[in-house]
């Protein structure tokens, strides 16, 4: 029986690391996409300077660290997630193997082979 709960808890955090990869990697991926964005911006910028055209691109660069502030904070809110769910389920293995043990050596629990009724 110990066995197989060192068998299920690694494969549970694996769910849950992948649950939470698939969260953040759009993110990720868009934050990457903003910041090239910026670079951009400034090199339009340089251009335009030496153009001398006249050209506002104030506005555009607002939208580009909005939306970065935005990613940030909600790659911040995944993280502590991530980092709550962890707590979680070593709390609950930590409960679950101080169950197990109590009833154990109480012996109210006898370990039964789940084949048999």
């Amino acid at each position: 029986m110990a066995a197989l709960a060192v068998v299920e808890t690694p494969s549970g955090k694996d769910a849950i690391a992948e649950g939470l990869l698939g969260l953040l990697k759009p993110a990720v991926q868009q934050l990457d996409l903003h910041v090239h964005s910026v670079r951009w911006v400034a090199e339009l910028c340089r251009i335009n300077e030496h153009q001398k055209v006249v050209l506002d691109l104030d506005p555009y660069v607002k939208k580009l660290l909005n939306a970065r502030r935005r990613v940030v904070l909600v790659n911040n809110i995944l993280q502590n997630a991530q980092e709550r769910l962890r707590r979680l389920n070593h709390n609950v293995a930590k409960e679950t193997v101080r169950r197990k043990t109590m009833l154990e050596t109480s012996g109210a629990f006898t370990p039964q082979s789940p084949s048999k009724p």
